[in-house]
């Protein structure tokens, strides 16, 4: 993840929770410490995350709609799964990853 990927999630998470998160909200997703963690999101935002870090920010990033559900995630393409279910499962499981990010922001 380069640095403006991260500067477009911070956007594109903004908009899937409906609030605006700041570099100290994005520090928390990534339980970085709370002194000096909003300085390591703006460091991140010009270099890049570290890999740990580029880890948890994709599983975060299902909660908006402009990316694409994990594979390892992706419950919804099985047989055992009806067809005419799969779009309201996958809004269900990006409802549950967008409650996920408030809950962490508390």
């Amino acid at each position: 993840m380069t640095g403006a990927e991260l500067k477009q999630l911070r956007d594109d998470l903004s908009d899937a929770i409906e609030r605006k998160l700041t570099a100290a909200d994005m520090a928390k997703l990534c339980a970085l410490p709370e002194k000096g963690g909003a300085d390591t999101i703006r460091r991140w935002e010009v270099r890049g995350p570290t890999l740990a870090a580029t880890k948890v920010l994709r599983v975060l990033a299902m909660a908006s709609d402009r990316y694409p559900i994990l594979e390892k995630f992706d419950i919804f393409d099985r047989h055992d799964v009806r067809e005419e279910d799969r779009p309201a499962k996958r809004a269900a499981f990006r409802a549950q990853m967008r409650d996920e990010v408030r809950r962490r922001l508390g």
